[in-house]
């Protein structure tokens, strides 16, 4: 009885979520491979619960906790949120996450955001820093 292995790579791709537009093709740019996963983590994190259009489950409490004063209970609590929402919103990155690392940054009154992860179907663990900071 033979067997037959095959190693199916998926290549995961998203829009520009800038619009920006490609010169040669006259269409918009899509984000592919970590490219696009990264991007997704990103506008998961920034994205209130009930913005999504016909998804208001969609998205988390993040941009709330921002207004909270800055200490290390509200890092805590913003990393298990965003544990939460990769957790159930973001199927490409393999699940649990490496490491999650939010640091208070006192100076700029905001938090710096270190996520460490795999994604499906890769070898190599990816790196993602990005600050967390009130917009009004």
């Amino acid at each position: 009885m033979a067997t037959v292995q095959t190693n199916i790579v998926r290549e995961f791709r998203d829009l520009d979520l800038n619009f920006n537009v490609h010169p040669v093709r006259k269409d918009i740019n899509k984000h592919t491979g970590n490219l696009a996963v990264i991007n997704s983590i990103k506008n998961l994190v920034s994205l209130n619960e009930g913005e999504k259009f016909f998804s208001a489950d969609i998205g988390g409490k993040i941009r709330s906790l921002l207004f909270e004063n800055i200490d290390e209970l509200v890092a805590d609590r913003i990393k298990k949120e965003i544990e939460y929402i990769i957790a159930n919103y973001e199927p490409r990155v393999m699940q649990p996450v490496d490491n999650i690392t939010v640091n208070p940054n006192y100076d700029l009154n905001s938090f710096t955001v270190i996520i460490e992860f795999r994604i499906v179907n890769a070898l190599q663990p990816i790196k993602v820093t990005f600050q967390l900071m009130q917009i009004r």
